[in-house]
C-alpha cells in the first residue's frame, strides 16, 4: 500500500516530478543535456543566494561529504558532533587519513560559536565541518553565527557544511554567510527521489582543491569544474533525476523561495505545538528547533513501531527515534512538498490511534 512519507528522507514526491523522470533519454554530451544542466544551476543559485560554483553529483550526500574532506582538508579539521549524522564527518575524515579535533555535545544540544572559537584558537586546524540540521535530534545549529566567527577570526579556515536535511527547506545565504562548501541530497527538503547531490564550492575551497594531493578521482573539484564550465559532468550523470530537479526547481521558484521557507516554518510550529501538547520536544534548547524535522520525546511510552503499523493501514509513515533513541522518541518530518493540511491529517490520525 502506498504511504505518504512523513519521514526525514526520502520524502513525498509529487506526480509532476516523478513524471519528469520518464523523459526520453538524451546523451550527456548533447547540447540538450547541457542546456538542462545550465538551467538547473542558475535556478539553484537563486535559491541559495550564491554566485559560487555549483556541481551536480550522481551520488549520495555522504559521497560529496567525502569529496569535501578530500578536496579541502589539508591536515586537520574541526568536527562538530551533536548527533548520529554529524558524527559522519569525523568518520569520513579519519578514513581518509586526516587528523581531527572534535567538539562533542550531548544529543539534543547545539554547537555554538563559542565552542568553535575555543578549539580554533588552539591553532593547527584548516577546516571546520558542520552539520547544519542534525536529523537524528531535530536540532539546527547556528550556522550563520558560527561561519561569521570563523571568517572574522580565522579567515584561512574553510567552512564545510552538511545541509542535507535543510537545503530547500530554510534560508541558506551561501555568499553572505561566507560558506565554502555546502552540500545536500535531493531526497529530503527538495522533495525529489534519492541519488543526486547538490554542492556549492567557493573560490577559496576551489583554490584549496587545486593544490591538494591525493584527493581521489570521482569527487575532484577541479575535474568537476572542467566539465561544469560546459554545463556537463566528468562522468555520466543521472540525467532523469536532473530533469526532475529542473522541474522541481521551477515549482520551488514559482512558490517563491521566501514563501517556501515561511511554509516550512509554519509547519514546524504546528508540529512543535502539537508535540508540546501531547508529548515533549527532544531538543535541549528550543531556540535551536529544526524547521524541517521535529524529534518528539516519547513521554507516554507508546510503541512507536505499533503506531507506525497502524498509520501504514491509513496510508502514512513517520520515523522512529534514530539509533539509541529508538522507541525513546519519534520524528515527524515537515519538509519538501508536505503541506499544512497533510500534517493536520497526520496528527488527527495519531490522536485517534492513541486515543489522545
Amino acid at each position: 500500500m502506498y504511504k505518504k512519507l512523513f519521514i526525514p528522507g526520502p520524502t513525498h514526491v509529487v506526480d509532476e516530478v516523478l513524471e519528469a523522470m520518464a523523459m526520453p533519454m538524451i546523451g550527456h554530451r548533447d547540447s540538450l543535456y547541457s542546456d538542462m544542466h545550465g538551467e538547473v544551476v542558475e535556478k539553484l543559485k537563486k535559491m541559495l543566494y550564491t554566485n559560487n560554483r555549483i556541481y551536480l553529483s550522481t551520488s549520495s550526500s555522504t559521497g560529496m561529504m567525502e569529496g569535501a574532506i578530500r578536496n579541502c582538508v589539508m591536515k586537520k579539521a574541526l568536527m562538530t558532533d551533536c548527533g548520529a549524522f554529524s558524527k559522519r564527518w569525523a568518520q569520513i575524515a579519519t578514513a581518509n587519513g586526516k587528523q581531527t579535533e572534535v567538539i562533542k555535545v550531548e544529543m539534543g544540544e547545539a554547537i555554538t560559536p563559542e565552542m568553535v572559537d575555543e578549539k580554533l584558537a588552539q591553532g593547527g586546524i584548516d577546516s571546520v565541518c558542520i552539520t547544519f540540521n542534525e536529523t537524528s535530534t531535530g536540532v539546527t545549529n547556528p550556522l550563520k553565527e558560527i561561519a561569521a566567527l570563523v571568517k572574522e577570526k580565522y579567515p584561512d579556515v574553510l567552512v564545510l557544511v552538511d545541509a542535507v536535511s535543510i537545503m530547500a527547506g530554510a534560508e541558506i545565504r551561501v555568499d553572505d554567510w561566507n560558506l565554502d562548501v555546502v552540500l545536500a541530497g535531493t531526497q529530503k527538503a527538495f522533495a525529489m527521489p534519492p541519488g543526486l547531490c547538490v554542492v556549492t564550492v567557493s573560490d577559496a575551497a576551489f583554490a584549496r582543491s587545486e593544490n591538494m594531493e591525493n584527493k581521489g578521482y570521482y569527487f575532484d573539484f577541479v575535474a568537476l569544474e572542467g566539465k561544469a564550465v560546459k554545463n556537463q559532468t566528468p562522468a555520466t550523470p543521472a540525467i532523469s533525476l536532473i530533469n526532475a530537479l529542473n522541474v522541481q526547481m521551477d515549482r520551488i521558484l514559482a512558490e517563491g523561495v521566501e514563501k517556501r521557507f515561511a511554509r516550512h516554518a509554519e509547519m514546524a510550529k504546528y508540529i512543535q505545538d502539537w508535540a508540546r501538547k501531547y508529548f515533549g520536544l527532544y531538543a535541549a534548547d528550543e531556540k535551536y528547533l529544526s524547521p524541517t524535522v521535529t524529534n518528539i520525546t516519547n513521554t507516554r511510552n507508546i510503541s512507536v513501531a505499533d503506531l507506525n503499523k497502524e498509520l501504514a493501514k491509513r496510508g502514512a509513515m513517520l520515523s522512529n527515534g534514530y539509533g539509541v533513541l529508538k522507541e525513546k522518541a519519534f520524528r515527524i518530518a515537515h519538509m519538501g512538498d508536505i503541506q499544512m493540511e497533510d500534517l493536520r491529517w497526520l496528527t488527527s490520525q495519531i490522536e485517534e490511534i492513541l486515543d489522545l
